[in-house]
């Protein structure tokens, strides 16, 4: 593995360097998002100052379908290759899709109270969510079980790596489903806005501010990755040093 990541999570003076630039530019995106999500953009017409959350749920929904894809994929390279770093980065890529989904559900369901007048409903959106948070924290789970039991090394051994990455894979049948309920059935939640077949129906500052967003909770899901890859790898036994080689005799 020889990719511009992984150099990234190496133990370094120049990888934490680059880390910490990574980590700043994330930072000055989010205060752009945040200004032109706060401030800059209009509220919605029908829904006012509430519409406002989209810049918060949105981002949190989409970056989480993306870290779902990051397991999906450094599962897959780790069962054709066996190289356990994949698996780190699987499961680092799983605790943010995690917290991505639940701040997804959290924001939503406030949104919906504003909206609708309601926590929660039986919709298909919100229950497929739900199945996908559950999905991925069984997947975490399975794999502190399965270390528990074998006394194997969470993110350093195949017995964890080889089940938590078929089980990951499964779990991604779940991100369609729940990116295309609002088109196979009924729901109270909108369809697609910036993806739709149609112009856009979205205000013009509107677009920029939620693109900022989605750039931003992008870069900061990336430096949170990278930053429990290292601390995963960190924690990893140092490996024995080579025995020194006593001189060969002549004569």
């Amino acid at each position: 593995m020889r990719a511009s990541t992984v150099d990234l999570v190496a133990d370094t003076a120049r990888a934490a360097a680059a880390r910490r630039t990574a980590a700043w530019l994330a930072g000055g995106l989010t205060a752009a998002a945040a200004v032109a999500g706060g401030w800059l953009a209009p509220p919605d017409a029908a829904q006012g100052q509430a519409q406002r959350l989209m810049y918060l749920h949105v981002p949190a929904a989409w970056v989480a379908y993306v870290a779902f894809a990051v397991v999906l994929a450094a599962g897959g390279a780790y069962l054709i290759g066996g190289d356990l770093r994949w698996d780190r980065f699987a499961r680092a890529a799983a605790e943010v899709g995690v917290v991505l989904t639940a701040v997804a559900i959290g924001t939503g369901s406030i949104w919906g109270h504003l909206v609708w007048g309601t926590w929660w409903a039986w919709d298909p959106r919100l229950v497929s969510t739900a199945l996908l948070l559950c999905a991925y924290a069984g997947y975490l789970a399975l794999r502190r079980a399965v270390s528990e039991r074998t006394g194997a090394r969470d993110g350093g051994d195949h017995r964890v790596a080889r089940p938590a990455a078929m089980v990951g894979a499964a779990g991604f049948l779940l991100v369609p489903v729940v990116h295309f309920s609002v088109v196979w059935w009924r729901s109270l939640h909108q369809q697609a806005t910036v993806l739709a077949p149609q112009r856009p129906p979205i205000d013009a500052r509107m677009g920029v501010a939620l693109l900022l967003a989605v750039a931003a909770a992008t870069l900061v899901a990336f430096c949170m990755v990278l930053h429990r890859v290292v601390r995963l790898e960190r924690r990893l036994p140092s490996p024995a040093p080579a025995p020194e080689r006593s001189p060969a005799r002549v004569g």
